[in-house]
């Protein structure tokens, strides 16, 4: 099982290193995240889940980010050794990489949903 998740990781990087730069820009993923239609009942409204507020950074990494940092998958920073060369380029320079992605991570990494402060949260917790 460990194999396939890494494999499957591995191709997501990939091919999201594959695209070239005019397919990263804002509206272009926009676009590609943007829901293709809804279901529900003929006669019924749209049912909109209400939001249950802000993740904390441990939600955010058990969802999302586990799977590479908590692996150590693609090179991804796991322990506090292999985070310290990234902490000492600053804050700023984290959330940046956390946003637009860096080297094998996907902009986002795997939580496309997650919020600027959400990301933050998640570099808070890993970097502890």
């Amino acid at each position: 099982m460990k194999k396939l998740s890494t494999a499957l990781l591995i191709l997501l990087a990939t091919s999201v290193n594959a695209q070239n730069n005019t397919e990263m820009t804002d509206e272009a993923i926009k676009n590609r995240l943007a829901p293709i239609g809804g279901v529900y009942l003929a006669g019924a409204a749209p049912v909109v889940a209400a939001p249950t507020g802000p993740r904390t950074g441990q939600q955010v990494f058990q969802n999302s980010c586990f799977g590479c940092h908590g692996t150590g998958a693609m090179g991804a920073p796991k322990t506090a050794a292999d985070w310290a060369p990234r902490i000492s380029k600053g804050a700023d320079v984290l959330l940046n990489h956390a946003i637009n992605g860096f080297n094998s991570m996907p902009p986002k990494g795997t939580c496309f949903d997650c919020s600027d402060d959400e990301l933050q949260a998640a570099i808070d917790f890993m970097t502890k």
